[in-house]
C-alpha cells in the first residue's frame, strides 16, 4: 500500500471540487479493508451531496448550512421516499467524508461538527417464545433418531441458539475451530480473516450435549474444511424446515435464533458485558442491542434480575 494512496493532502486541498475527491475516499476506504457494499453505499450518498451542490462548489468552502439544506431536500424536495434510518446513514456517510478531509488537513474546518446525527432504532427483532424455543429444539433433535437418523439440524440449531453466532460466522467455522474435548469445557473459536474485524474475534462454550450431536454430524457428513459446507440459503432451508415441520408461524432464522439465544442469556441473569462479548457487537452497538433485549423481555413478560435489568454494561 502506497502513501500517495493513503494521503489525501498530496491530491487535493481546499479548492478541489467535490466529486474527484468522493472517489480519492472511495479509494481510501478500500485500502483500507472496508466492505465494498459499504463503500458503495457511502459514495453513493455522497455523490448525491453532488448532486445537490453546485457544480462549480469547492469542498472547502462548503458549510454547516449547505449541508442541513441538503439534509432537509432529501427529507422535503427530493420526492424520492427518504426513511428515517436512510438519513441517518446518509449524515453517518456525509461525517465521515469531512472528518477524513479534516484529519488529514485538506480542509481547516470540518461543517460537519455541528451537524445534527440522527439516531434511528430499528424495530424490535422477532424471537422464540419459551415454549417455541423448547419446540424446535425436541423436533431437531428428534430427526437424529429418525428412521434415516440427521444430525445437522439439531447440530445447526443448537450451535446459533447457544452461541448466539452470525450466518457468516457459522458458514465460515471450521473444524479446527471447533474444541470437542473435554466434552464439558468444549467451546469454537470464531475467526476472522480480515484484521480489520479482529476485535469481533471470540472463543464462545457449548454445551455437551451439542458435542455429542455434532460428533454424530461429523460420522454422517464427514466434513473436510467447512463445519457446514453448504450455500447460505441451504443452511436457512434447514431453518425453515425445522419451523414448517412443527407449525411454527414464524419465520425461523439464524437472526431469530441468535436475538434469542441473547434474550436467554439475558434472563438467566448472564452479566450484560458477557452478552456483548458473545455478541461480537461493540460497547455503543450495545446500547441499542441492551435496549431492544429489555423490550423483548417486557414484550413476552419475563421477569428480569437485576443484573439483566442493567442498561449500560
Amino acid at each position: 500500500m502506497s502513501d500517495d494512496k493513503m494521503t489525501p493532502s498530496m491530491h487535493l486541498n481546499e479548492q478541489s471540487l467535490l466529486k474527484p475527491s468522493i472517489q480519492l475516499w472511495k479509494h481510501y476506504l478500500l485500502d483500507q479493508g472496508r466492505s465494498i457494499h459499504t463503500v458503495k453505499a457511502f459514495v453513493a450518498d455522497l455523490n448525491l451531496l453532488d448532486a445537490f451542490l453546485p457544480a462549480d462548489k469547492q469542498i472547502g468552502s462548503i458549510t454547516t448550512k449547505d449541508l442541513e439544506g441538503f439534509t432537509h431536500w432529501l427529507e422535503k424536495e427530493r420526492n424520492v421516499p427518504c426513511s428515517p434510518k436512510s438519513l441517518a446513514r446518509r449524515i453517518t456517510s456525509i461525517k465521515s467524508f469531512f472528518r477524513w478531509l479534516s484529519q488529514f488537513r485538506v480542509i481547516s474546518n470540518d461543517p460537519t461538527e455541528k451537524l445534527v446525527q440522527l439516531t434511528v432504532i430499528s424495530p424490535l427483532p422477532v424471537v422464540l417464545t419459551q415454549f417455541e424455543y423448547q419446540r424446535v429444539l425436541d423436533h431437531a433433535n428428534a430427526l437424529r433418531y429418525s428412521d434415516k437418523p440427521d444430525a445437522r439440524p439439531f447440530t445447526l440449531l443448537a450451535l446459533i441458539l447457544e452461541t448466539a453466532i452470525k450466518k457468516g460466522e457459522c458458514l465460515a467455522l471450521m473444524t479446527n475451530h471447533i474444541e470437542a474435548e473435554p466434552a464439558d469445557s468444549a467451546h469454537i473459536y470464531v475467526r476472522y480473516t480480515n484484521p480489520r474485524y479482529r476485535y469481533k474475534e471470540r472463543k464462545l462454550p457449548v454445551s455437551a450435549s451439542w458435542v455429542d450431536a455434532y460428533q454424530e454430524y461429523l460420522e454422517q457428513y464427514q466434513p473436510q474444511n467447512e463445519v457446514f459446507p453448504w450455500s447460505p440459503r441451504r443452511l436457512e432451508y434447514i431453518f425453515e424446515d425445522i419451523g414448517d415441520d412443527i407449525g411454527l408461524d414464524k419465520h425461523l432464522s439464524f437472526d431469530m435464533c441468535r436475538w434469542t439465544s441473547a434474550l436467554q442469556d439475558l434472563v438467566n441473569g448472564v452479566e450484560p458485558d458477557k452478552i456483548r462479548q458473545k455478541l461480537g457487537v461493540s460497547k455503543i452497538q450495545w446500547r441499542e442491542v441492551n435496549l431492544k433485549l429489555r423490550k423483548l423481555a417486557k414484550q413476552q413478560g419475563l421477569e428480569l434480575t437485576s443484573q439483566g435489568s442493567e442498561t449500560e454494561a
